[in-house]
């Protein structure tokens, strides 16, 4: 009965939202290209479905994604997660807010296309990281935790790679733009892609030597808005929707690397 009563209470609010978002403009959502453009375009697929009209706007530029809802351009964006945001907010003066704990962790892998295991990894390879902060500290993380290299302690997601303290085989590390590691594959012996990036490029997640799914709720992509307009109907109506068991669905069979969080059910 319990369950029946909370049920009725969501759709309830559904609805409600559904009545709100109807009588204004469409939603605008800003979002990366790839995967999970791909995953906003599905969930504005059931959205209009239930008569909420919902703009996907792709960019590449994830500063640009940013300055867009802060500039009032879109109304909210998918594709960072809580320490990015938080470090985007410091250095641009930005106040954005995450809107709701739903959301996908989207894992970082070591993949190569010159060994098949991190024991064939020989003295002075060359190792490709994503040369923005944060990404670039998850792949050293991922490389100390293959054994590969012994970073200082304590730094968390603060680490680069002057903070290697051990590198017993001498390895080169290259830091690119973190789409372009991926593409570095056939130059460097290993890489650290974003799944983010690998599956827009068309590369398999399951050829990984090493995955990171790590299940933090500072990795959780979630829902960014300015903090004045996290309350708006629509974009509550929307991520009602976002909720919805056939977006899980849509995760596990098409992004199967991608870790959904927050979900109802």
């Amino acid at each position: 009965m319990k369950t029946f009563f909370q049920m009725a209470r969501a759709a309830g609010l559904l609805l409600a939202l559904t009545a709100a978002a109807a009588a204004g403009e469409p939603l605008k959502i800003a979002t990366s290209a790839g995967p999970v453009g791909q995953l906003v375009s599905f969930a504005a697929s059931l959205a209009k479905d239930k008569g909420i009209d919902v703009k996907v706007v792709e960019l590449t530029d994830w500063v640009a994604i940013n300055e867009a809802v802060y500039s009032g351009d879109v109304d909210a964006n998918l594709f960072q997660h809580g320490i990015y945001l938080a470090l985007q907010n410091k250095q641009r003066g930005l106040n954005l807010v995450q809107v709701d704990k739903v959301g996908v962790i989207a894992p970082v892998g070591l993949f190569s296309k010159k060994v098949k295991t991190l024991d064939e990894v020989k003295s002075g390879d060359s190792v490709a990281i994503p040369n923005e902060p944060l990404n670039g500290a998850r792949g050293l993380i991922l490389l100390e935790r293959a054994g590969l290299v012994k970073l200082a302690p304590g730094k968390g997601f603060a680490v680069s790679k002057f903070d290697i303290v051990e590198n017993p085989k001498n390895l080169k590390i290259v830091e690119l733009d973190p789409a372009q590691t991926y593409r570095s594959l056939d130059d460097v012996t290993l890489a650290l892609v974003n799944t983010t990036y690998l599956i827009a490029a068309g590369g398999d997640p399951k050829s990984a030597l090493l995955i990171d799914q790590t299940v933090d709720d500072g990795l959780v992509l979630r829902f960014t808005a300015r903090a004045d307009r996290k309350d708006d109907p629509r974009l509550k109506a929307f991520i009602e929707v976002f909720k919805s068991p056939q977006v899980k669905q849509f995760i596990a069979e098409k992004l199967p690397a991608f870790i959904p969080a927050g979900f109802d059910s």
